[in-house]
Order: structure tokens, then sequence, then C-alpha cells
């Protein structure tokens, strides 16, 4: 398997969090047989700053990508906290990977550059809100369709749940 990684920086704090700060936590993409329908999974996920996720691409017939909001990629609105750095993980083929660490306390919202029309979105929640330079979800835009807004989890959801998954899929 390929990898690639990304160290971001950011302030850090203490907290409960389903997994451990020094934890790695996989999320994976992926697609139906037929190509129709492409998702992050988990969808949504609440994890302590410091925690390093790993994108892997487990869709055997489609390359993906993990892609920040934010106007230094491809000129977005910024859907991620001030205090951090976007990402790009370039085009994953089939089993390749990327890791970004995430610091800065906040809502991250990514998608897939290929997909993104498909709603292959997803949304990270880094600590609690509280925690000191804790930014919320971005306000929808006019750059996003309203089903791509929609594929969002609430941040209510994901920190009730830790984690969400996609729904009504394969």
């Amino acid at each position: 398997m390929i990898s690639r990684r990304l160290v971001l920086g950011g302030g850090l704090a203490a907290l409960a969090c389903p997994v451990r700060a020094e934890d790695r936590v996989d999320i994976t993409m992926r697609g139906s047989a037929r190509g129709e329908k492409v998702w992050f999974s988990p969808q949504g996920l609440a994890v302590p700053p410091g925690t390093t996720l790993r994108f892997v691409n487990h869709d055997p017939g489609n390359s993906h990508t993990s892609t920040a909001y934010h106007p230094d990629i491809l000129g977005r609105q910024r859907r991620i906290p001030k205090a951090a750095t976007p990402w790009d993980s370039d085009f994953l083929l089939p089993d390749q990977s990327f890791e970004v660490t995430l610091t800065a306390p906040g809502v991250y919202d990514y998608y897939c550059q290929p997909h993104e029309m498909a709603a292959m979105v997803g949304r990270i929640v880094v600590g609690h809100p509280g925690d000191p330079g804790w930014e919320g979800p971005a306000p929808d835009s006019e750059d996003l369709m309203p089903e791509v807004l929609a594929a969002f989890p609430t941040v209510e959801a994901i920190l009730a749940r830790g984690r969400v998954e996609p729904e009504g899929l394969p």
C-alpha cells in the first residue's frame, strides 16, 4: 500500500473523545459495485486534537481525494478552522492512503474532488464547543449544492455518537 502523510499545526487541548490523540483513525473511501454511489466511511467523526486520520481508498473502481474546503485549494470557501492548515491528498488509486493530523479544535469539512457532486463529503469534529480556539461549522454557501450541504452530518449528531456512517448505502 502506498501512503502519504501530512502533519498540520494548530493549538492543542485536552479532552475526552471516542479516541485518544495518539491513535490513528481510518476513514475509508468506497463505492458501489457499479460505481453509481461513492462515499466516505465514516462520514462524520469526533476526535480529540492531535489525532491522525488515514484516508484509505477501498473502492476498486475509482480514484478519490480527501480535500479540505479552503480558498488555497481551488478557491473554495473555508470550511475548516482558521488555525488549521488545509490539505489535499491528490488522487488516491485503489489501496493507496493519505494521512493528516488535525490539531486545531473545530469543525473540518472535506470532499472528494471528482465526486463532490455525488455528495462524497465528510465532517470531522476536533474537540468540543467551548475548547480554546474552537470554531464551529461554516455557514451554508452558494458554492455548494443543497444536496451536498444536506450530506454533512450535524455537529450535534457527531458529538453524540462519535461517528456517523452514511445512510442508505449498499
